[in-house]
């Protein structure tokens, strides 16, 4: 069912939409900002994927770049429309609503500043379900939908039309090429498609999701419950049916660096009591969670770091020495998990040795009561 989203919703949507992002998406606050400047008093319709027209044209929109890049530079706001304009006027055809084409706490928000400008709606699902670093590492890509031509606008008013076919890696390539050029921060719209191909490729409800998560965690807070056991409840309704506590320490090491337009790293995290410290890889995004060479959780499924005691998600740029913090693996839908899902965005596309084992056949524990 379709619904109306407004500026009180905000807060809770960027909470969950963080938490989904796996540690990447963007910062949450610079995202809530851009859009409550926007939007004001207003509304967004948000459109339930399978209520949409199967002609409906849609072309989402998102923010791309390095997270620590993000921090520092802060968009104009402008960016996100001058790219769907840009894209509209190649390919002779006005949008009919945008989506976003990932989870996380900027890029949930770029489709909805679009929307709040130009008056479309919004469709409630997403291409990754989670955040990934490459823009060729969607669902659209995977079951069919071609990423360009995409359009790629700048602070100044720079704008560009990339065009390499089906080829969604090379589209990926020359777009963070010219993103680094523009320091580190691009705003792009690609993979234009009908409302069939929403449906046949899209991961759904992913926006109502992630306000729901972030609402959870809110009110358990307020109500002086346990968020975690408030966020394994609200997933339990949703196509991440399971989730596990996979440790509890204290952040003890953070390596991050900027290259090639990615946010590349690790951490460290040593318990609080006896037993041995779990290092989470990161690329933009958390991708493998291990404890003494024992793996705990895997891309394509969600590794997310939050508070120790409030579940306030923690983006990767984000993460310090002294941090104390919870280490959550959160399963991904089944159109997640197929082979050539796998082949897409699963380890290997990351460099990874280890195979993809479902976070709920590994070693972490169910949420305690």
């Amino acid at each position: 069912m379709s619904w109306q989203l407004t500026a009180a919703d905000l807060p809770d949507l960027a909470r969950g939409a963080t938490l989904l992002g796996t540690g990447g998406g963007g910062d949450p606050y610079i995202g809530q900002m851009l859009v409550t400047r926007v939007l004001g008093d207003g509304e967004i319709t948000i459109l339930d994927p399978d209520e949409i027209d199967d002609e409906l044209f849609v072309i989402p929109t998102a923010q791309m770049g390095a997270p620590t890049v993000m921090v520092e530079k802060i968009p104009a706001g402008t960016e996100p429309l001058e790219a769907l304009r840009t894209l509209e006027a190649h390919l002779g055809r006005r949008a009919e609503a945008t989506m976003p084409i990932e989870c996380g706490g900027i890029n949930s928000m770029i489709p909805l500043i679009v929307a709040a400008e130009s008056g479309l709606p919004v469709v409630d699902a997403d291409g990754m379900g989670r955040a990934f670093p490459e823009l060729s590492m969607e669902t659209f890509a995977v079951y069919g939908v071609q990423g360009s031509p995409l359009a790629l606008a700048g602070e100044r008013g720079e704008h560009v039309i990339i065009d390499t076919g089906a080829d969604n890696r090379q589209m990926e390539s020359f777009a963070r090429a010219i993103t680094i050029k523009l320091g580190g921060v691009g705003h792009i719209a690609e993979y234009a498609m009908t409302g069939a191909d929403v449906r046949r490729t899209a991961v759904p409800r992913t926006l109502s999701m992630a306000l729901a998560l972030g609402r959870a965690i809110r009110e358990a807070r307020e109500a002086h419950l346990s968020p975690f056991k408030a966020l394994e409840q609200a997933l339990a309704k949703t196509l991440y049916s399971e989730l596990r506590e996979l440790h509890v320490g204290k952040v003890v090491d953070v390596e991050r660096r900027t290259t090639e337009g990615f946010a590349r790293g690790r951490a460290v995290i040593e318990p609080l009591g006896p037993g041995a410290p779990v290092e989470v890889l990161f690329q933009n995004e958390n991708l493998v969670a291990m404890r003494d060479g024992e793996l705990l959780a895997i891309v394509p499924d969600l590794i997310c770091i939050v508070d120790a005691e409030t579940a306030e998600p923690i983006t990767t740029e984000g993460l310090r020495y002294g941090q104390r913090v919870r280490v959550l693996g959160i399963s991904t839908p089944e159109l997640m998990r197929t082979e050539a899902a796998l082949e897409t965005f699963g380890p290997s596309a990351f460099g990874l040795s280890q195979q993809f084992l479902p976070v709920e056949s590994l070693g972490g524990r169910p949420i305690a009561e």
